[in-house]
């Protein structure tokens, strides 16, 4: 499917919020003031939040992605490759030699019916015109 076809829940730019909205002035005024502890809070714990991310980011082990062969299996180098001296060569295409299917018709949409006879033949065309 293209990107336009998608719904609004499939959003490449992010997840943005709008704006707040608040029912009266009382719950605006309440809703700045705990914004306001709450950075006052952080601020006193010594780290922001973002800094506070990027240090523990910063202190987590490197990934390692290193291929290694699994505990208990060997390599097996040692182990010949069986040679069997033959060659894979295209093999012959099938043709029809014989004379008793004299065609093929379509029954019904694409539904291909071998024809042996003149006979089947008519049935076949009078049953699509049935």
């Amino acid at each position: 499917m293209t990107m336009h076809l998608e719904g609004s829940w499939l959003s490449m730019s992010g997840k943005k919020r709008g704006k707040v909205k608040f029912r009266n002035a009382e719950e605006a005024k309440r809703a700045r003031e705990l914004d306001e502890s709450w950075k006052e809070l952080l601020k006193r714990q010594g780290v922001e939040a973002e800094q506070k991310r990027q240090t523990r980011a910063m202190k987590a082990p490197p990934l390692d992605y290193r291929l290694t062969t699994p505990v208990g299996r060997t390599n097996t180098h040692h182990i010949p490759s069986r040679d069997t001296g033959g060659n894979a060569t295209l093999a012959p295409a099938k043709v029809y030699t014989g004379t008793k299917v004299k065609g093929i018709a379509t029954m019904h949409k694409s539904n291909a019916v071998p024809v042996f006879s003149d006979e089947e033949a008519v049935e076949i065309s009078r049953m699509r015109r049935g």
